[in-house]
């Protein structure tokens, strides 16, 4: 049953040197505090893995948390590269970095597979692409009812997953809403999870159209961090920051400038500054 905690307590009980870590969130939601809280706690040797890997990656591999990453895109999304893997890949700054890329299909596949507690994914895919030949995990098994040969990629199983949302009560359920992406199957794929939300209240809304609902019991520990998301965008409560993300093309370019901007904006800041970015709360339902 989720424990509500304070961020730092959350990621101080759950995500532990070595970890294989899933932050997940599609667009929006992306949960950056919880993502600068593992960077101020000094974990290390993290195998992280994400969907569509950005800044908030960008930032943990740059400051050498970790050592390899699991992924079916990785970008600065509207502006470019992401300066601080390629250097990671290219130059073994500030430590190597084993990558291991999937197309998306595969890579929600696989939790989708670890959250049912099965050894791998089947699917419909890779057919005439280049991947499974560098990438070895990309293997294909035969249809026993069919014959037909499809690809097959190892569940992921994290250690520990973490997400933002918007709400949660008091008995630890969590509510999505908005773009949902593969938020529900990483945490059930997991041994432990994060959820930061916006706020906790008494009851949650009835669901909307497209939100979903994370059960207390699927949840290990949730924190209230409003504002969690920022610069990426939380639905119905604060826009996403598009001057950041272009702004961060030019901080990660330059190891002292990313250097510096760690020190001043993670390291030395609190999870509570999270809270300036937090806007107009949404209307509750009637």
């Amino acid at each position: 049953m989720a424990k509500i905690v304070s961020l730092a307590e959350a990621v101080g009980d759950n995500v532990r040197d070595g970890d294989t870590v899933a932050m997940e969130g599609f667009t929006h939601l992306i949960p950056y505090a919880a993502g600068h809280e593992v960077i101020r706690q000094g974990r290390k040797d993290l195998y992280l893995v994400r969907m569509t890997p950005d800044i908030l990656y960008d930032q943990l591999i740059g400051v050498g948390a970790a050592r390899g990453m699991k992924f079916s895109w990785g970008g600065n999304p509207g502006v470019g590269s992401l300066h601080r893997f390629r250097d990671a890949v290219e130059n073994q700054w500030p430590r190597p970095l084993e990558i291991e890329e999937h197309s998306h299909a595969a890579m929600a596949n696989a939790y989708e597979a670890g959250a049912a507690n099965l050894p791998f994914a089947t699917l419909r895919g890779y057919i005439g692409a280049d991947l499974p030949k560098v990438n070895p995990n990309i293997k294909s098994v035969t249809c026993p009812f069919t014959g037909e040969v499809l690809a097959a990629v190892p569940a992921i199983r994290p250690d520990v997953t973490i997400i933002h949302a918007q709400r949660a009560d008091r008995k630890g359920n969590v509510l999505i809403e908005g773009i949902v992406g593969v938020q529900k199957e990483a945490v059930l794929a997991a041994k432990r999870s994060i959820v930061t939300v916006e706020e906790i209240v008494d009851e949650l809304n009835p669901p909307s159209p497209n939100s979903l609902v994370l059960p207390g019991w699927a949840v290990t520990s949730v924190a209230q961090v409003p504002g969690g998301a920022f610069p990426s965008y939380a639905h119905g409560y604060y826009p996403r920051s598009n001057a950041f993300y272009i702004g961060w093309d030019e901080i990660a370019r330059d190891r002292d400038s990313f250097t510096a901007w760690i020190k001043e904006n993670v390291l030395d800041a609190k999870p509570e500054d999270f809270a300036k970015h937090a806007g107009t709360k949404p209307a509750r339902a009637a």
